[in-house]
Protein backbone atom coordinates (compact mmCIF):
# COMPACT_ATOMS: atom_id res chain seq x y z
CA UNK A 1 0.00 0.00 0.00
CA UNK A 2 1.10 3.53 -0.78
CA UNK A 3 1.83 5.81 2.19
CA UNK A 4 -0.81 8.41 3.07
CA UNK A 5 1.48 11.31 2.09
CA UNK A 6 2.36 9.71 -1.24
CA UNK A 7 -1.33 8.96 -1.95
CA UNK A 8 -2.38 12.52 -1.18
CA UNK A 9 0.34 14.06 -3.36
CA UNK A 10 -0.74 11.80 -6.26
CA UNK A 11 -4.37 12.80 -5.73
CA UNK A 12 -3.43 16.51 -5.74
CA UNK A 13 -1.66 16.03 -9.09
CA UNK A 14 -4.78 14.63 -10.80
CA UNK A 15 -6.80 16.55 -13.37
CA UNK A 16 -10.40 16.34 -12.11
CA UNK A 17 -13.18 18.33 -10.48
CA UNK A 18 -11.61 17.91 -7.02
CA UNK A 19 -8.35 19.62 -8.08
CA UNK A 20 -9.67 22.27 -10.47
CA UNK A 21 -10.03 25.64 -8.81
CA UNK A 22 -13.81 25.66 -8.47
CA UNK A 23 -13.79 27.56 -5.17
CA UNK A 24 -16.12 26.94 -2.25
CA UNK A 25 -19.58 27.65 -3.64
CA UNK A 26 -22.50 28.29 -1.31
CA UNK A 27 -25.14 25.61 -0.81
CA UNK A 28 -27.70 27.75 -2.63
CA UNK A 29 -25.39 28.00 -5.67
CA UNK A 30 -24.79 24.22 -5.56
CA UNK A 31 -28.53 23.51 -5.50
CA UNK A 32 -29.11 25.94 -8.39
CA UNK A 33 -26.38 24.19 -10.37
CA UNK A 34 -27.81 20.76 -9.54
CA UNK A 35 -31.22 21.74 -10.91
CA UNK A 36 -29.62 23.32 -13.96
CA UNK A 37 -27.68 20.12 -14.72
CA UNK A 38 -30.72 17.91 -14.13
CA UNK A 39 -32.70 20.05 -16.59
CA UNK A 40 -30.18 19.42 -19.37
CA UNK A 41 -31.68 15.94 -19.62
CA UNK A 42 -30.09 12.55 -20.13
CA UNK A 43 -31.29 11.58 -23.59
CA UNK A 44 -29.00 9.38 -25.64
CA UNK A 45 -26.96 11.18 -28.24
CA UNK A 46 -26.14 14.14 -26.01
CA UNK A 47 -22.41 14.41 -26.56
CA UNK A 48 -21.90 16.13 -23.17
CA UNK A 49 -23.66 13.40 -21.16
CA UNK A 50 -20.47 12.07 -19.54
CA UNK A 51 -19.41 15.57 -18.53
CA UNK A 52 -22.90 16.30 -17.16
CA UNK A 53 -22.86 13.20 -14.93
CA UNK A 54 -19.30 13.98 -13.77
CA UNK A 55 -20.23 17.51 -12.69
CA UNK A 56 -23.52 16.36 -11.14
CA UNK A 57 -21.52 13.80 -9.14
CA UNK A 58 -19.14 16.47 -7.90
CA UNK A 59 -22.03 18.78 -6.94
CA UNK A 60 -23.73 15.97 -5.01
CA UNK A 61 -20.45 15.26 -3.20
CA UNK A 62 -20.16 18.96 -2.21
CA UNK A 63 -23.74 18.83 -0.93
CA UNK A 64 -22.89 15.75 1.15
CA UNK A 65 -24.82 13.16 -0.90
CA UNK A 66 -21.93 10.71 -1.28
CA UNK A 67 -23.92 7.71 -2.49
CA UNK A 68 -25.54 9.78 -5.24
CA UNK A 69 -22.11 11.12 -6.19
CA UNK A 70 -20.68 7.63 -6.66
CA UNK A 71 -23.69 6.51 -8.72
CA UNK A 72 -23.39 9.60 -10.97
CA UNK A 73 -19.63 9.11 -11.49
CA UNK A 74 -20.34 5.51 -12.55
CA UNK A 75 -23.03 6.75 -14.95
CA UNK A 76 -20.49 9.21 -16.39
CA UNK A 77 -18.16 6.32 -17.28
CA UNK A 78 -21.04 4.47 -19.02
CA UNK A 79 -22.09 7.63 -20.88
CA UNK A 80 -18.57 8.22 -22.21
CA UNK A 81 -18.49 4.68 -23.58
CA UNK A 82 -21.76 5.34 -25.45
CA UNK A 83 -21.00 8.85 -26.75
CA UNK A 84 -17.43 8.15 -27.83
CA UNK A 85 -18.48 4.89 -29.58
CA UNK A 86 -14.94 3.63 -29.24
CA UNK A 87 -13.79 0.08 -29.96
CA UNK A 88 -12.40 -0.01 -26.44
CA UNK A 89 -14.38 0.68 -23.25
CA UNK A 90 -11.55 2.93 -22.13
CA UNK A 91 -10.01 6.08 -23.50
CA UNK A 92 -8.52 9.45 -22.48
CA UNK A 93 -12.04 10.82 -21.84
CA UNK A 94 -12.11 8.70 -18.64
CA UNK A 95 -9.07 10.36 -17.02
CA UNK A 96 -11.19 13.01 -15.26
CA UNK A 97 -13.84 10.47 -14.27
CA UNK A 98 -11.33 8.06 -12.73
CA UNK A 99 -9.68 11.01 -10.95
CA UNK A 100 -13.05 11.93 -9.44
CA UNK A 101 -13.58 8.35 -8.26
CA UNK A 102 -10.07 8.23 -6.77
CA UNK A 103 -10.86 11.36 -4.74
CA UNK A 104 -14.34 10.17 -3.72
CA UNK A 105 -13.00 6.84 -2.35
CA UNK A 106 -10.25 8.78 -0.56
CA UNK A 107 -12.88 10.97 1.15
CA UNK A 108 -14.77 7.80 2.11
CA UNK A 109 -11.64 6.38 3.73
CA UNK A 110 -11.43 3.60 1.10
CA UNK A 111 -7.74 3.99 0.30
CA UNK A 112 -7.29 0.69 -1.61
CA UNK A 113 -10.08 1.67 -4.05
CA UNK A 114 -8.65 5.18 -4.33
CA UNK A 115 -5.25 3.73 -5.18
CA UNK A 116 -6.82 1.40 -7.77
CA UNK A 117 -8.30 4.39 -9.62
CA UNK A 118 -4.97 6.23 -9.44
CA UNK A 119 -3.39 3.24 -11.18
CA UNK A 120 -6.13 3.35 -13.85
CA UNK A 121 -5.41 7.04 -14.47
CA UNK A 122 -1.66 6.29 -14.85
CA UNK A 123 -2.41 3.48 -17.30
CA UNK A 124 -4.69 5.70 -19.42
CA UNK A 125 -2.20 8.56 -19.52
CA UNK A 126 0.59 6.20 -20.60
CA UNK A 127 -1.61 4.63 -23.28
CA UNK A 128 -3.09 7.92 -24.54
CA UNK A 129 -0.49 10.66 -24.09
CA UNK A 130 -1.33 14.23 -25.04
CA UNK A 131 -0.47 15.12 -28.68
CA UNK A 132 1.41 18.12 -27.30
CA UNK A 133 4.12 17.38 -24.73
CA UNK A 134 3.67 20.55 -22.64
CA UNK A 135 -0.12 20.49 -22.58
CA UNK A 136 -2.95 18.39 -21.17
CA UNK A 137 -4.82 15.91 -23.34
CA UNK A 138 -7.50 17.70 -25.43
CA UNK A 139 -10.22 15.58 -23.78
CA UNK A 140 -9.16 16.97 -20.41
CA UNK A 141 -9.05 20.55 -21.69
CA UNK A 142 -12.55 20.17 -23.17
CA UNK A 143 -14.07 18.82 -19.96
CA UNK A 144 -12.30 21.44 -17.86
CA UNK A 145 -13.61 24.16 -20.21
CA UNK A 146 -17.17 22.82 -20.09
CA UNK A 147 -17.04 22.57 -16.27
CA UNK A 148 -15.74 26.12 -15.77
CA UNK A 149 -18.37 27.39 -18.21
CA UNK A 150 -21.14 25.89 -16.06
CA UNK A 151 -19.62 26.39 -12.64
CA UNK A 152 -18.05 29.78 -12.61
CA UNK A 153 -19.19 32.99 -14.32
CA UNK A 154 -15.85 34.72 -13.67
CA UNK A 155 -13.79 31.95 -15.30
CA UNK A 156 -15.48 32.00 -18.71
CA UNK A 157 -12.41 33.54 -20.41
CA UNK A 158 -10.26 30.69 -19.08
CA UNK A 159 -12.89 28.21 -20.28
CA UNK A 160 -12.73 29.73 -23.79
CA UNK A 161 -8.93 29.39 -23.74
CA UNK A 162 -9.16 25.70 -22.77
CA UNK A 163 -11.69 25.03 -25.54
CA UNK A 164 -9.33 26.69 -28.01
CA UNK A 165 -6.43 24.46 -26.94
CA UNK A 166 -8.57 21.31 -27.16
CA UNK A 167 -9.85 22.24 -30.64
CA UNK A 168 -6.35 23.07 -31.89
CA UNK A 169 -5.15 19.56 -30.96
CA UNK A 170 -8.33 17.71 -31.97
CA UNK A 171 -10.18 19.80 -34.59
CA UNK A 172 -12.70 17.09 -35.55
CA UNK A 173 -14.80 17.44 -32.35
CA UNK A 174 -17.76 19.49 -33.58
CA UNK A 175 -19.44 19.82 -30.16
CA UNK A 176 -16.28 21.45 -28.74
CA UNK A 177 -16.34 24.06 -31.52
CA UNK A 178 -20.06 24.73 -30.98
CA UNK A 179 -19.66 25.19 -27.21
CA UNK A 180 -16.65 27.44 -27.76
CA UNK A 181 -18.54 29.68 -30.20
CA UNK A 182 -21.59 29.85 -27.89
CA UNK A 183 -19.36 30.76 -24.96
CA UNK A 184 -17.69 33.58 -26.92
CA UNK A 185 -21.03 34.81 -28.30
CA UNK A 186 -22.68 34.95 -24.86
CA UNK A 187 -19.67 36.84 -23.47
CA UNK A 188 -19.84 39.33 -26.37
CA UNK A 189 -23.59 39.88 -25.90
CA UNK A 190 -22.92 41.14 -22.36
CA UNK A 191 -20.49 43.82 -23.55
CA UNK A 192 -21.61 47.37 -24.44
CA UNK A 193 -20.92 46.85 -28.14
CA UNK A 194 -22.72 43.48 -28.30
CA UNK A 195 -22.17 40.87 -31.01
CA UNK A 196 -20.13 42.09 -33.99
CA UNK A 197 -20.42 40.88 -37.60
CA UNK A 198 -17.40 38.61 -37.27
CA UNK A 199 -18.87 36.81 -34.23
CA UNK A 200 -22.21 36.40 -35.99
CA UNK A 201 -20.41 34.86 -38.97
CA UNK A 202 -18.57 32.45 -36.68
CA UNK A 203 -21.94 31.40 -35.26
CA UNK A 204 -23.32 30.87 -38.77
CA UNK A 205 -20.38 28.62 -39.70
CA UNK A 206 -20.70 26.67 -36.43
CA UNK A 207 -24.43 26.21 -37.15
CA UNK A 208 -23.62 24.72 -40.58
CA UNK A 209 -21.03 22.36 -39.06
CA UNK A 210 -23.42 21.26 -36.29
CA UNK A 211 -26.86 21.24 -38.00
CA UNK A 212 -28.53 19.12 -35.28
CA UNK A 213 -27.69 21.62 -32.55
CA UNK A 214 -31.00 23.46 -32.29
CA UNK A 215 -29.88 25.45 -29.24
CA UNK A 216 -27.20 27.10 -31.39
CA UNK A 217 -29.71 27.59 -34.22
CA UNK A 218 -32.20 29.32 -31.88
CA UNK A 219 -29.51 31.49 -30.31
CA UNK A 220 -28.23 32.48 -33.77
CA UNK A 221 -31.74 33.52 -34.88
CA UNK A 222 -32.08 35.53 -31.66
CA UNK A 223 -28.95 37.50 -32.51
CA UNK A 224 -30.01 37.99 -36.15
CA UNK A 225 -33.35 39.38 -34.94
CA UNK A 226 -31.50 41.84 -32.67
CA UNK A 227 -29.68 43.10 -35.78
CA UNK A 228 -33.03 43.86 -37.41
CA UNK A 229 -33.41 40.76 -39.61
CA UNK A 230 -36.88 39.25 -40.13
CA UNK A 231 -36.68 35.72 -38.74
CA UNK A 232 -40.32 34.74 -38.10
CA UNK A 233 -40.50 32.06 -40.80
CA UNK A 234 -37.20 30.49 -39.79
CA UNK A 235 -38.26 30.58 -36.13
CA UNK A 236 -41.52 28.73 -36.88
CA UNK A 237 -39.64 26.14 -38.95
CA UNK A 238 -37.12 25.62 -36.15
CA UNK A 239 -39.95 25.30 -33.61
CA UNK A 240 -41.31 22.23 -35.44
CA UNK A 241 -37.87 20.58 -35.40
CA UNK A 242 -37.43 21.30 -31.68
CA UNK A 243 -40.88 19.88 -30.86
CA UNK A 244 -39.99 16.59 -32.56
CA UNK A 245 -36.86 16.13 -30.41
CA UNK A 246 -36.39 15.09 -26.76
CA UNK A 247 -36.85 18.17 -24.60
CA UNK A 248 -34.17 19.55 -22.31
CA UNK A 249 -32.49 22.89 -21.64
CA UNK A 250 -30.07 21.99 -24.46
CA UNK A 251 -32.87 21.43 -26.99
CA UNK A 252 -33.13 25.12 -27.89
CA UNK A 253 -36.66 25.66 -26.58
CA UNK A 254 -35.75 28.50 -24.16
CA UNK A 255 -33.82 30.77 -26.59
CA UNK A 256 -36.55 30.09 -29.18
CA UNK A 257 -39.29 31.15 -26.74
CA UNK A 258 -37.29 34.29 -25.90
CA UNK A 259 -37.18 35.03 -29.64
CA UNK A 260 -40.94 34.44 -30.02
CA UNK A 261 -41.73 36.66 -27.04
CA UNK A 262 -39.60 39.52 -28.32
CA UNK A 263 -39.91 39.35 -32.12
CA UNK A 264 -42.79 37.07 -33.16
CA UNK A 265 -45.75 36.94 -30.76
CA UNK A 266 -46.17 36.39 -27.02
CA UNK A 267 -49.34 34.36 -27.62
CA UNK A 268 -47.57 32.16 -30.17
CA UNK A 269 -44.78 31.64 -27.61
CA UNK A 270 -47.36 30.44 -25.06
CA UNK A 271 -48.98 28.13 -27.63
CA UNK A 272 -45.58 26.66 -28.53
CA UNK A 273 -44.55 26.13 -24.89
CA UNK A 274 -47.91 24.57 -24.00
CA UNK A 275 -47.75 22.28 -27.05
CA UNK A 276 -44.28 21.09 -25.94
CA UNK A 277 -45.60 20.50 -22.40
CA UNK A 278 -48.61 18.59 -23.74
CA UNK A 279 -46.20 16.24 -25.56
CA UNK A 280 -43.94 15.88 -22.50
CA UNK A 281 -46.19 16.55 -19.46
CA UNK A 282 -43.67 15.37 -16.86
CA UNK A 283 -40.73 17.52 -17.96
CA UNK A 284 -40.11 20.04 -15.17
CA UNK A 285 -38.07 22.29 -17.44
CA UNK A 286 -41.02 22.78 -19.82
CA UNK A 287 -43.24 23.93 -16.95
CA UNK A 288 -40.58 26.54 -16.30
CA UNK A 289 -40.71 27.56 -19.99
CA UNK A 290 -44.51 27.93 -19.94
CA UNK A 291 -44.26 30.00 -16.73
CA UNK A 292 -41.61 32.20 -18.40
CA UNK A 293 -44.00 32.88 -21.32
CA UNK A 294 -46.92 33.84 -19.06
CA UNK A 295 -44.64 36.09 -17.02
CA UNK A 296 -43.47 37.76 -20.27
CA UNK A 297 -47.08 38.28 -21.36
CA UNK A 298 -47.98 39.95 -18.08
CA UNK A 299 -44.87 42.15 -17.96
CA UNK A 300 -44.31 43.00 -21.63
CA UNK A 301 -47.53 42.14 -23.49
CA UNK A 302 -49.93 44.63 -25.05
CA UNK A 303 -52.71 46.36 -23.12
CA UNK A 304 -55.13 43.79 -21.80
CA UNK A 305 -52.39 41.18 -21.21
CA UNK A 306 -52.85 41.61 -17.47
CA UNK A 307 -56.38 40.21 -17.36
CA UNK A 308 -57.12 38.26 -14.18
CA UNK A 309 -57.30 34.83 -15.89
CA UNK A 310 -53.75 35.27 -17.35
CA UNK A 311 -52.46 36.38 -13.94
CA UNK A 312 -54.17 33.41 -12.24
CA UNK A 313 -52.56 31.02 -14.73
CA UNK A 314 -49.13 32.61 -14.12
CA UNK A 315 -49.63 32.33 -10.35
CA UNK A 316 -50.57 28.65 -10.59
CA UNK A 317 -47.48 27.87 -12.72
CA UNK A 318 -45.09 29.78 -10.45
CA UNK A 319 -46.53 28.15 -7.31
CA UNK A 320 -45.77 24.78 -8.91
CA UNK A 321 -42.24 25.87 -9.82
CA UNK A 322 -41.52 26.89 -6.22
CA UNK A 323 -42.20 23.29 -5.14
CA UNK A 324 -40.45 21.68 -8.16
CA UNK A 325 -37.26 23.68 -7.48
CA UNK A 326 -37.73 23.71 -3.72
CA UNK A 327 -34.02 23.83 -2.79
CA UNK A 328 -33.36 26.80 -5.10
CA UNK A 329 -36.65 28.67 -5.13
CA UNK A 330 -35.54 32.17 -4.14
CA UNK A 331 -35.92 33.81 -7.59
CA UNK A 332 -39.13 31.88 -8.25
CA UNK A 333 -40.62 33.06 -4.95
CA UNK A 334 -39.78 36.66 -5.86
CA UNK A 335 -41.33 36.20 -9.33
CA UNK A 336 -44.42 34.72 -7.64
CA UNK A 337 -44.62 37.67 -5.19
CA UNK A 338 -44.42 40.17 -8.06
CA UNK A 339 -47.20 38.37 -9.96
CA UNK A 340 -49.31 38.19 -6.78
CA UNK A 341 -48.87 41.98 -6.52
CA UNK A 342 -50.58 42.42 -9.94
CA UNK A 343 -53.56 40.27 -8.99
CA UNK A 344 -56.89 41.69 -7.83
CA UNK A 345 -56.95 39.38 -4.82
CA UNK A 346 -53.38 38.38 -3.86
CA UNK A 347 -51.53 41.55 -2.75
CA UNK A 348 -51.33 40.26 0.82
CA UNK A 349 -49.57 37.08 -0.40
CA UNK A 350 -46.97 39.24 -2.21
CA UNK A 351 -46.15 41.14 0.99
CA UNK A 352 -46.06 37.88 2.97
CA UNK A 353 -43.46 36.30 0.61
CA UNK A 354 -41.21 39.35 0.76
CA UNK A 355 -41.43 39.59 4.56
CA UNK A 356 -40.54 35.89 4.87
CA UNK A 357 -37.53 36.36 2.56
CA UNK A 358 -36.36 39.50 4.39
CA UNK A 359 -36.33 37.58 7.70
CA UNK A 360 -34.51 34.56 6.31
CA UNK A 361 -30.84 33.98 7.04
CA UNK A 362 -29.59 34.36 3.47
CA UNK A 363 -26.09 34.50 2.02
CA UNK A 364 -24.96 38.06 1.15
CA UNK A 365 -25.50 37.69 -2.65
CA UNK A 366 -29.03 36.34 -2.11
CA UNK A 367 -29.78 39.07 0.45
CA UNK A 368 -28.65 41.68 -2.09
CA UNK A 369 -31.03 40.20 -4.67
CA UNK A 370 -33.96 40.27 -2.22
CA UNK A 371 -33.26 43.89 -1.17
CA UNK A 372 -33.09 45.06 -4.79
CA UNK A 373 -36.27 43.29 -5.89
CA UNK A 374 -38.14 44.36 -2.74
CA UNK A 375 -37.07 47.98 -3.34
CA UNK A 376 -38.51 47.84 -6.87
CA UNK A 377 -41.69 46.20 -5.57
CA UNK A 378 -42.10 48.96 -2.96
CA UNK A 379 -41.71 51.65 -5.63
CA UNK A 380 -43.85 50.20 -8.43
CA UNK A 381 -46.49 48.20 -6.55
CA UNK A 382 -46.74 49.97 -3.20
CA UNK A 383 -45.82 53.53 -4.36
CA UNK A 384 -43.59 53.77 -1.28
CA UNK A 385 -40.55 55.65 -2.61
CA UNK A 386 -39.06 56.38 0.85
CA UNK A 387 -38.76 52.71 1.86
CA UNK A 388 -37.78 51.79 -1.70
CA UNK A 389 -34.73 54.08 -1.43
CA UNK A 390 -33.80 52.51 1.93
CA UNK A 391 -33.76 49.02 0.44
CA UNK A 392 -31.86 50.10 -2.68
CA UNK A 393 -29.24 51.45 -0.26
CA UNK A 394 -29.16 48.14 1.58
CA UNK A 395 -28.63 46.27 -1.70
CA UNK A 396 -25.86 48.65 -2.78
CA UNK A 397 -24.12 48.40 0.63
CA UNK A 398 -23.42 44.69 0.15
CA UNK A 399 -20.02 44.83 -1.62
CA UNK A 400 -20.67 42.08 -4.19
CA UNK A 401 -20.62 42.97 -7.89
CA UNK A 402 -23.89 41.87 -9.50
CA UNK A 403 -26.70 43.02 -11.77
CA UNK A 404 -28.85 43.72 -8.70
CA UNK A 405 -26.26 45.98 -7.05
CA UNK A 406 -25.71 47.85 -10.34
CA UNK A 407 -29.48 48.29 -10.71
CA UNK A 408 -29.84 49.70 -7.19
CA UNK A 409 -26.87 52.06 -7.62
CA UNK A 410 -28.21 53.26 -11.01
CA UNK A 411 -31.66 54.00 -9.50
CA UNK A 412 -30.10 55.86 -6.56
CA UNK A 413 -27.95 57.93 -8.96
CA UNK A 414 -31.04 58.79 -11.01
CA UNK A 415 -32.88 60.02 -7.90
CA UNK A 416 -29.81 62.03 -6.80
CA UNK A 417 -29.38 63.65 -10.25
CA UNK A 418 -33.03 64.64 -10.60
CA UNK A 419 -32.82 66.30 -7.20
CA UNK A 420 -36.59 65.95 -6.84
CA UNK A 421 -36.59 63.81 -3.76
CA UNK A 422 -36.07 65.14 -0.24
CA UNK A 423 -33.41 62.47 0.39
CA UNK A 424 -31.24 63.50 -2.62
CA UNK A 425 -28.50 64.93 -0.40
CA UNK A 426 -28.45 61.82 1.82
CA UNK A 427 -28.22 59.65 -1.31
CA UNK A 428 -25.30 61.74 -2.58
CA UNK A 429 -23.45 61.24 0.72
CA UNK A 430 -24.27 57.53 0.71
CA UNK A 431 -22.98 56.99 -2.84
CA UNK A 432 -19.80 58.97 -2.11
CA UNK A 433 -18.93 56.59 0.75
CA UNK A 434 -19.99 53.38 -0.99
CA UNK A 435 -17.24 50.68 -0.81
CA UNK A 436 -15.88 49.14 -3.98
CA UNK A 437 -17.58 45.79 -4.68
CA UNK A 438 -15.80 42.43 -4.67
CA UNK A 439 -15.44 41.00 -8.14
Amino acid sequence: MMSQTSLESKLEALQCHFTWDLGEPSRSKLFRLRYQLEDIGTEEGNSWLGHIYNLRGYVQHKLGFTQDAQSLFNKAAEAFCQTRRADSDEGPWLVVNYGNLAWLHHHLGEQAESQAYLSKVDALMNKYPSPSQDELHPEIYAEKAWTLMKFSADQKQLAADYFQRAIRMQPDMVEWKTSHVLLLAKAAVKTKTGLDTDMLERMRIAKEEDPENFYLAAYYLQECAKKGERVEDEARELAQKILRNPVSSYSGVRPLLWLYNKYVSVDEAIDLAEEALKRHPDVRYLKRCVAFCYKSKIYFGEDGSRDQSTIDKAISLHEELVSLYSQASLVRKIDLANIYAMSNHSQAEAEQIYQELLWRDLEPADKQLVYNRFANYLFFDRQDSRRSIQYHMRAAEIPIQSFFRQNSVKILEKIRDKNWHQTSRAIEEFLKNLPEPEM
